[in-house]
């Protein structure tokens, strides 16, 4: 089983970027699709994106595409997400997530009955105005 830890939260003032990484430790990366969340005071965790085992292709939410974007480093067994142009509505914990298949990270906010297996413990960015 994989276990994952994430870094580079903190705080950033509105129109500022952040790269957040994400480690692998345990298995392979490469066995993994992997995903992006985070979670804002009082709602629901989103799905920000999501990657393949291979990173050729990568799934964002309309509400961040174009500001952010996921990539991975297999060798590293690492996964970033670099954030541009942040608001203040970007704040949130911001969580990594790994599963064998694309599709459960895509669902797994969406759909009930879908798992993830594997959860960061989340970093938390903080955007003010």
């Amino acid at each position: 089983q994989v276990q994952l830890v994430e870094s580079g939260g903190g705080l950033v003032q509105a129109g500022g970027s952040l790269r957040l990484s994400c480690a692998a430790s345990g298995r392979t990366l490469s066995s993994y699709a992997m995903g992006w969340f985070r979670q804002a005071p009082g709602k629901e965790r989103e799905l920000i994106g999501a990657t393949t085992r291979s990173g050729s292709s990568t799934y964002y939410a309309d509400s961040v595409r174009g500001r952010f974007t996921i990539s991975r480093d297999n060798a590293k067994n690492t996964v970033y997400l670099q954030m541009n142009s942040l608001q203040p509505e970007d704040t949130a914990v911001y969580y990594c997530a790994a599963d064998p298949k694309l599709h459960n990270l895509v669902v797994v906010t969406t759909d009930k009955d879908v798992n993830v297996k594997v959860w960061g413990q989340g970093t938390l960015v903080t955007v003010s105005s």
